[in-house]
């Protein structure tokens, strides 16, 4: 592949990478540091993409591949159960407010509905694939993602539920 098609072909994919990073990461800069990444990698490999059909879902699924990586890798180095920090940045506040940040997620995700409840740990907290998810429970990946999502939302939006009542009712 020639600058020129790379630049037409995947270049051109660099915003719908953006997001893809995005959701995942839920941070700018890292999102942005993950495009290159994603599109240094298919450069390095140019000559190979001629024989893929659909570059702009590899690309894609390249994107998400090192959004995993990188969440793997944090988890791998932070605990939030096993503080041990380099730096004693956080408070001992802010250790128990962390803890019960997690007691309440972990409430949450136990409250939902079983496939959902399934889903979100397999993938979130296990760091499974869609595809083994998908093969374990039986179901499509689509019906994978839809609840993964629906799961993810309902955690979200329960936690923020929480923290605005604690906050309404704590600073009082």
């Amino acid at each position: 592949m020639d600058l020129e098609r790379f630049q037409s072909d995947i270049v051109s994919l660099r915003q719908i990478l953006f997001f893809t990073a995005l959701k995942y990461m839920e941070d700018e800069e890292e999102a942005e540091d993950i495009v290159q990444e994603t599109l240094l990698r298919l450069w390095t490999m140019r000559d190979q993409l001629d024989a893929i059909s659909n570059t702009g879902s590899y690309s894609v699924q390249i994107t998400k591949n090192i959004c995993i990586d990188r969440i793997r890798a944090q988890k791998e180095t932070v605990d939030a159960r096993d503080h041990h920090f380099e730096t004693n940045t956080q408070t001992p506040y802010g250790r128990v407010e962390t803890e019960n940040a997690i007691d309440i997620v972990k409430k949450i995700i136990e409250s939902l509905p079983g496939l959902q409840k399934q889903i979100i740990t397999m993938r979130d907290i296990e760091g499974y694939e869609l595809q083994e998810i998908a093969n374990i429970t039986g179901t499509q990946i689509s019906a994978v993602t839809v609840n993964l999502s629906r799961a993810r939302k309902r955690v979200r939006d329960l936690f923020k539920q929480i923290n605005e009542y604690k906050m309404k009712y704590e600073c009082k």
